[in-house]
């Protein structure tokens, strides 16, 4: 009986303990936290994409207003010339004509068809594997058709592929197929009895993880894929069996995207068909998002461009839409563009030579599409004759294999997108000092400072020596910064800014680097940035070049709308500069502390904010060449690259340019994530940089920041 009262007793008195405790706990673990409380501001996973959208939209309706007001054939005329000259800036200059060096490997003939198995360079040592389809009963005078395969792995072999390919060659057509870069017998990241972090890609990484890589030396990997299309062209007039006045070109998906490319840029071209995936920005944006590498033009968007500049440019020459109403790329925006390149097409009385197909079906090919292209290219190449999808026994890949290896690195030995890229690096003019560093970093970044918008006061919780403060400040878009202000209850006029990749957690949390510094009478501030802690994006994870958990597709955004990821933090930082002086007027010196993958953004911040009078940088990518240094770099720091400005500066001219303001560099990693030694760093940051302290201890940064003077 005893032993019951007892227990029942001490029942009661555990409920009320934890009843009293539960509370405090809830509170304490989440005290790092701001944005639960607020749930009207508390749609983070996609703020950072709609901020950069809501740029794009305005650039969209730019371009939408200077479309409106073309009405006669003069103004379409000076618009494609236009186009012409913004499409070759986005896309860049391409190489010099050098020989193709043809060499044929073999050669199959079955049921009225010969299939010449080939490669060629398109540039020096830069191999592309190919197969030219005859038809064996005519071979003069022939039409041609370049056909660009979409994303399989096995590119032109494909059975849907050659179901086409082969229907074309029956009705009399030459077909030039080609492998793109990264697939068929150009795959770049073959499988070894070594294994690597990164091999056996799909293709779309096949395509972006090298193409972030040329994005960073400042050139668009769609120049690439545009070249070796134009290149095909050239094969064909060397062969005496084409007429040079009757080429067309097709191909679906990522070959869609290649063919509206090629057939942009190519004049020869006299007749286009691309499939599935014209669309408009505008829709494309708010469904799936930016693509892969190859579909990413710089700038693009901030030229006033969009993909119906690609049709419009090529009017009157006939070109065929052909669409499907369930595709990734949204059918509304396929109509939409359809309904404005009309209006060019019919200002050079040629309305008929633009058409559109479309089937109710998902991103695929389908027999009424085909049959449609079929008598398209029929109709506009002079070669009649029925446009029945017949069924023809494809092909096998070991069949139409042209090297030996059934890859052109392990037979040939050539030239990868990664290896043109460390070409193109190498190659520029070394840079000294770069003059108006400041006017350099707005243009290539898209830097734009902001007023100090609203400030949200979200609570304050006692802590041992300090007051740990919440806020939301309002960011450069519609969206806000979740900060703590950590305030000494000592006076101090000191102040540390610290922003970390990992998030404000990573150093506010309980004996982190921020409560030790705040309990040593410093004040200091930690935001979340864009990419980290609350502002975590989680939109577009997933995406066809998400890779090693980072969205290259969200980084592709910033590089359509010339805002990149570096700018929008940039701005971040500039607000919250702005918000320590709204709320500590008195502060004298602000130490910045940068830590991982958004070093590079704090340093360009600080080039900018004169009030940052120290500047940390820790954990953090060394120098932006080094991401094209190394074949299996870290996707982790491309969103904090700056597209193209290794050609005017990289980050130890930034650091540089901090002088006579002290820096100290504490771990600093290459490309691959390797730590520089200390004969590296020598070599990496001025020789007379006497401003710069180095460290290869992260402890150091506490004793570095209490020895200010």
């Amino acid at each position: 009986m005893y032993t019951l009262f007892f227990l029942k007793r001490c029942a009661k008195i555990t409920l009320i303990v934890c009843a009293f405790l539960m509370p405090q706990l809830a509170v304490a673990q989440d005290d790092l936290a701001v944005l639960p409380y607020w749930k009207y501001y508390n749609a983070q996973p996609m703020a950072l994409y709609r901020h950069l959208c809501d740029r794009a939209f305005e650039q969209l309706a730019q371009r939408k207003k200077a479309i409106q007001m073309l009405k006669t054939r003069e103004d379409w005329q000076k618009r494609q010339a236009l186009v012409r000259q913004k499409l070759q800036e986005s896309i860049g200059s391409f190489p010099e004509k050098t020989p193709l060096n043809p060499v044929i490997t073999g050669k199959i003939e079955r049921n009225g068809i010969t299939v010449e198995k080939f490669y060629f360079e398109s540039m020096p040592n830069y191999y592309v594997t190919a197969a030219l389809f005859l038809p064996a009963r005519e071979r003069k005078n022939l039409p041609a058709i370049v056909f660009c395969s979409g994303h399989g792995a096995t590119a032109f072999r494909t059975d849907v592929y050659q179901q086409m390919i082969l229907n074309y060659v029956q009705k009399g057509f030459a077909v030039l197929a080609f492998d793109p870069i990264g697939q068929g017998e150009r795959i770049q990241y073959v499988k070894t009895n070594e294994p690597k972090r990164f091999e056996n890609l799909k293709p779309t990484l096949e395509h972006s993880y090298p193409g972030a890589q040329s994005f960073v030396a400042g050139v668009s990997p769609a120049m690439y894929f545009i070249w070796d299309g134009i290149r095909a062209v050239d094969y064909l007039l060397t062969r005496p069996e084409i007429d040079a006045k009757r080429i067309g070109i097709t191909g679906r998906s990522g070959g869609g995207t290649q063919s509206a490319y090629i057939a942009a840029m190519d004049t020869r071209i006299a007749v286009a068909a691309p499939e599935c995936y014209l669309t408009t920005y505008d829709k494309l944006l708010k469904s799936n998002g930016p693509q892969d590498a190859e579909q990413i033009l710089s700038g693009m968007l901030a030229k006033g461009l969009d993909l119906g500049d690609l049709v419009e440019i090529r009017a009157p020459r006939p070109t065929l839409m052909v669409t499907t109403t369930r595709d990734m790329f949204s059918i509304d925006g396929a109509r939409e563009l359809y309904v404005e390149a009309k209006k060019s097409f019919k200002a050079f009385g040629a309305e008929l030579n633009l058409d559109k197909v479309e089937d109710d079906a998902p991103h695929a090919s389908t027999p009424k599409n085909r049959e449609a292209t079929y008598a398209f290219l029929q109709k506009h190449l002079q070669n009649p004759g029925s446009n029945v999808d017949e069924k023809i026994s494809p092909f096998t890949e070991e069949e139409l294999k042209v090297t030996p290896t059934g890859n052109v690195y392990t037979s040939l030995k050539g030239e990868t997108l990664f290896s043109l890229t460390q070409k193109r690096v190498s190659n520029r003019k070394s840079r000294s000092n770069p003059q108006n560093l400041s006017k350099q970093i707005i243009s290539l970044t898209g830097y734009t400072p902001n007023a100090l918008g609203e400030i949200v006061f979200s609570g304050k919780f006692p802590k041992e020596g300090y007051d740990l403060e919440k806020y939301l400040v309002k960011g450069p878009g519609a969206y806000y910064l979740p900060v703590l202000w950590l305030r000494p209850h000592a006076q101090s006029n000191k102040m540390v800014l610290y922003i970390s990749s990992k998030g404000k957690a990573d150093i506010a949390k309980k004996n982190g680097a921020g409560e030790q510094l705040a309990q040593a009478g410093y004040h200091v501030v930690v935001p979340d940035l864009s990419g980290a802690g609350e502002l975590a994006n989680t939109y577009l994870s997933g995406g066809d070049s998400y890779i090693d958990s980072t969205s290259l597709n969200l980084w592709y955004a910033g590089i359509l709308t010339q805002k990149s990821l570096v700018a929008v933090r940039m701005e971040e930082i500039q607000l919250i500069t702005e918000f320590i002086k709204a709320k500590a007027p008195t502060t004298t010196t602000t130490t910045a502390v940068g830590v991982g993958t958004f070093v590079p953004d704090l340093l360009h911040a600080a080039v900018m904010i004169p009030s940052l009078s120290r500047v940390a940088l820790v954990n953090g990518l060394g120098t932006y060449c080094s991401l094209t240094e190394h074949e299996q770099y870290l996707p982790r720091y491309i969103p904090s690259v700056v597209s193209g400005a290794i050609s005017t500066y990289d980050l130890p001219d930034l650091v540089a340019a901090l002088s006579p303001r002290q820096v100290l560099i504490s771990g600093m990693l290459n490309g691959a994530g390797q730590l520089f030694s200390s004969s590296e760093l020598e070599k990496v940051y001025p020789s007379n940089g006497k401003h710069i302290h180095f460290s290869s201890e992260g402890a150091d940064l506490l004793d570095w920041i209490k020895k200010e003077k």
